[in-house]
Order: C-alpha cells, then sequence, then structure tokens
C-alpha cells in the first residue's frame, strides 16, 4: 500500500481546537464515559516544566468538571521544582512525587477516585501533540502514555553525523 493510500487518521478532537493550537498552549481534554475500562482518563500539554506555572491552572479546570481534588501525582525528575502541596482557589491540594514516569500525572478525587492523564512534553510540535492527546483520550484506548508517546512524536533531530 502507498504511503498516500494510507487511511487518515480520524481528528477525535473538535476542529476549533486543531485550528487554534499554537505551541506552547495548555490542553486538556477528559474522556466523557461512564466506563473506566481505558488506561488513561486524559491528556495535558503543559507550555513548560515549571510546575508552579502550570499545575494551578490544571487543577482549576479540572476541579470545574470533576470537583474539589485532593492530591496530585507526578515525577518529581520532570519538573522544576516540586513543592508538598498548592493552594488553588481557596483550596489545598496535595502533591505526590514518585517516579509515575515524566509522561503521566496522577490526580485523585476524594480518597479512591483516580484520574490519570497523559502528559505531552511542552516542547512538542501541535500536529504531534495532538496525535498523541487524541489517542489517550480515545475511549478504546488500552495503550500506555510512554507507548503513545513513542509512536506520535518525532525522533529529535541529532547534530552528530552517521558513521560510514
Amino acid at each position: 500500500m502507498a504511503e498516500s493510500d494510507a487511511p487518515t487518521p480520524p481528528k477525535l478532537l473538535p476542529e476549533e481546537i486543531h485550528r487554534a493550537v499554537r505551541p506552547g498552549t495548555a490542553l486538556l481534554r477528559l474522556r466523557t464515559t461512564h466506563s473506566r475500562e481505558g488506561v488513561l482518563d486524559g491528556a495535558w500539554w503543559p507550555r513548560s516544566r515549571t510546575l508552579a506555572d502550570e499545575l494551578p491552572a490544571l487543577i482549576q479546570v479540572l476541579t470545574e468538571h470533576l470537583g474539589p481534588l485532593t492530591r496530585v501525582g507526578l515525577d518529581s525528575a520532570a519538573w522544576e521544582e516540586v513543592p508538598t502541596r498548592v493552594v488553588v482557589d481557596g483550596r489545598v491540594v496535595h502533591l505526590d512525587s514518585f517516579p509515575v514516569g515524566d509522561d503521566t500525572v496522577l490526580i485523585t478525587r476524594g480518597d479512591t477516585d483516580h484520574f490519570a492523564l497523559l502528559v505531552v512534553p511542552p516542547d512538542t510540535t501541535p500536529d504531534a501533540a495532538r496525535d498523541a492527546m487524541a489517542r489517550a483520550v480515545r475511549a478504546d484506548n488500552v495503550t500506555q502514555a510512554t507507548e503513545i508517546l513513542v509512536a506520535t512524536l518525532p525522533e529529535p533531530a541529532t547534530d552528530r553525523e552517521e558513521p560510514a
């Protein structure tokens, strides 16, 4: 099959988002199903690795849709200066730092309700970010975050020459 004959993957995010996304835009999309069978519940494309700048906005958006959040779990190696808690709109949200991988953020509502979000690296191109986010929010997705990123993100450019 020629490359031009390959089917174009569906754009699962609303068309307005595909037109509006620019490099550095933070996006969040939660899967809206009653089933919790998928691996991921959503995706997040932060503008930077500065948690103090990025996390409050994510918490505000999630609180609007999910209700009050109690904890956020993340890999401290992937972020700059991770505090033990943040206060957003007068509510304390505790941060748990453990090696979940820099490609995932775990959100807790109440004591036992957990949501896993794919984290798209801030320097990702808009097309690659949209593709990764669309795969993460599919109701039938059973692919881990790392595999989604490997499959959708271009390989980093290198300045070294290949050996002859």
